[in-house]
């Protein structure tokens, strides 16, 4: 049985998921040096490549593509042998960088249909994780895909809400949803941007797992405007810090930087 972790990160759109998604990437590689770690950009925005600074050539809706279009007729070929095809290019598409690998989902085929590469995509993950300790996945925003059990093997889930009662009711639709489609070992929640400390007691998330709380950041704002990489943010950062205490909180990370 694989012991790796797989980190979903979801939630509403606008909330700073692909900023959070990216930061976890940063403090696991800074805590497991020799640990092999894989950024999955699975958010058809493709924010995940920009927040790290990686360059996309490739992505698995490509390879999709290239395969598919090697059979003269569709139907000539299931899905598994078309997927069986595929695992020898999946790494083709994956960009290596000296701390971790990263490889993007892409776009749909035609705008507003997810299907056929959100189901994929599912079979990509269940085929690319067991090569890594620690799997870290930027999804969609919305539950589209824990609804179509794109994440259904997830060993930790990660929601993140700003403090709007818009964010908290889709994290908690999220949890519902997850409850009922997705095996996951642990689930929390991280409320970001939260304009100051004295409205943490009003945040209504029922009896959910709350991993941290995530001030406003200055820094990251800046980042955020001029693209800079996130793994140049200093780690007394305000989101760094705050990524810390929710992996710490979820077991994921200890204080010492030791695997739990």
């Amino acid at each position: 049985m694989s012991n790796t972790k797989i980190l979903a990160v979801a939630g509403k759109g606008g909330v700073g998921k692909t900023s959070l998604a990216a930061v976890i990437v940063k403090v696991l590689t800074l805590k497991y040096t020799d640990k092999k770690i894989l950024a999955i950009d699975a958010d058809p925005a493709v924010g995940l490549s920009t927040a790290l600074g990686i360059d996309v050539r490739m992505t698995i809706d490509d390879i999709r593509k290239k395969v598919v279009s090697t059979v003269e007729d569709g139907d000539t070929k299931s899905a598994m042998e078309l997927l069986g095809e595929a695992k020898y290019h999946i790494f083709d598409a994956m960009v290596e960088t000296d701390k971790y690998s990263f490889i993007a989902v892409g776009r749909p085929e035609s705008a507003g249909c997810y299907c056929k590469i959100n189901s994929y995509l599912k079979d990509v993950i269940s085929l690319v994780s067991d090569n890594f300790d620690y799997v870290v996945i930027d999804g969609e925003a919305g539950i589209e895909q824990i609804n179509r059990r794109v994440m259904e093997k997830v060993t930790h889930l990660l929601m993140i809400t700003d403090a709007s009662r818009k964010g908290t009711q889709v994290v908690r639709t999220i949890k519902s949803v997850a409850d009922e489609l997705v095996m996951y070992e642990k689930a929390g929640v991280i409320v970001n941007r939260i304009p100051d400390n004295s409205i943490k007691e009003i945040i209504d998330l029922g009896d959910m797992n709350v991993l941290s709380f995530i001030g406003q950041d200055a820094e990251l704002s800046e980042f955020d405007i001029t693209g800079k990489n996130v793994f140049n943010l200093p780690e007394n950062t305000v989101i760094v810090k705050g990524v810390k205490e929710a992996l710490i909180n979820m077991g994921v990370i200890d204080n010492r930087g030791e695997n739990l």
